[in-house]
C-alpha cells in the first residue's frame, strides 16, 4: 500500500467512526470490516476480507433488534415478532442504513467490482454493515454493539412502533393467494448449498401441487424461501 493510500484509510476509518459514534482501539478490525473479498483477490497480501466479520454481525442483528422488539411488543407472538425482525434485518433494511451512513464510499473494493458499481450493490451495503457491527463487538463488547445498532436503528423501530413498517412475508400472503380456490399443496425444497459453514448461500424452489414454480437464493433457508415465495407473487 502507497502512502496516499495509507492515508486515505486513515482519514476514511476516523470519518467512518464519526458516523457511526464508536471510536476503535484496534484500527485494523474496521480496515478489515470495510474490505470486500473482491480487494483480497487483487491485494492478497493486505489483510482478510469482511466475511467472517459478516457472519459475527449478522447473529447480533438478529439478537439485538429481536431483544428490542421483543421489549416494545410484550403482547405479541413469536411468529409476529419474527415477521417484524425478518423486515428489520433484511438485505434492503440494512443497505438503505448503510446508504443513510454513506458506507459505500468507505468500502475497500477490487477494480471489477469498483467499475460494476459495487459501492451502491445492495448486498455489498448490507453485508459491509453487519460486518462493521461485528468489528464493534470484538472491539468494544456486547453493550457497545448493540447501542451502535439501536441508534441507526432507531426511527425504524419507531416506524415497526406507529404500524408505518409493512410486513413483507411474501410466504403467508402466497398461501393465501393460492389457497382463496381451495386447498393447495405448496413445499419448499433446498436444491443447492454453497460455500463455507460460516457463509452458506442457499437455493430453495417451490413446489405448487408437486410442480416446480420458482426459485430463491438467500443466506439462509427462510430467506431463500422468502425469495422464491416473492418471485412466484410477482408471476402470478
Amino acid at each position: 500500500m502507497s502512502q496516499s493510500e495509507t492515508v486515505n484509510l486513515v482519514n476514511n476509518i476516523e470519518e467512518l467512526e464519526r458516523r457511526i459514534d464508536y471510536s476503535f482501539k484496534n484500527k485494523k478490525i474496521l480496515e478489515t470490516a470495510i474490505t470486500h473479498s473482491s480487494y483480497i483477490k487483487e491485494h492478497s497480501k493486505e489483510g482478510k476480507s469482511n466475511e467472517r466479520l459478516e457472519f459475527l454481525g449478522d447473529a447480533f442483528f438478529d439478537a439485538i433488534i429481536g431483544e428490542e422488539l421483543f421489549t416494545v411488543f410484550n403482547d405479541k407472538e413469536e411468529g409476529f415478532l419474527s415477521q417484524l425482525r425478518a423486515a428489520l434485518v433484511c438485505e434492503t433494511s440494512l443497505a438503505e442504513a448503510a446508504g443513510r451512513l454513506e458506507i459505500g464510499e468507505f468500502l475497500r473494493l477490487g477494480r471489477g467490482e469498483e467499475k460494476n458499481g459495487g459501492r451502491s450493490r445492495k448486498s455489498i451495503l448490507a453485508d459491509a454493515l453487519e460486518a462493521i457491527m461485528g468489528a464493534v463487538y470484538l472491539d468494544g463488547g456486547f453493550e457497545e454493539v448493540k447501542r451502535v445498532v439501536l441508534v441507526i436503528f432507531a426511527d425504524a423501530v419507531r416506524d415497526v412502533e406507529v404500524g408505518k413498517l409493512a410486513i413483507k412475508d411474501y410466504k403467508t400472503n402466497l398461501q393465501e393467494i393460492l389457497q382463496k380456490s381451495g386447498s393447495v399443496d405448496i413445499k419448499y425444497n433446498v436444491i443447492k448449498q454453497e460455500g463455507p459453514d460460516h457463509d452458506k448461500t442457499f437455493t430453495v424452489q417451490l413446489f405448487i401441487n408437486g410442480k416446480p414454480e420458482t426459485t430463491g437464493v438467500g443466506k439462509s433457508k427462510k430467506k431463500a424461501e422468502q425469495q422464491a415465495a416473492k418471485h412466484m407473487m410477482e408471476k402470478l
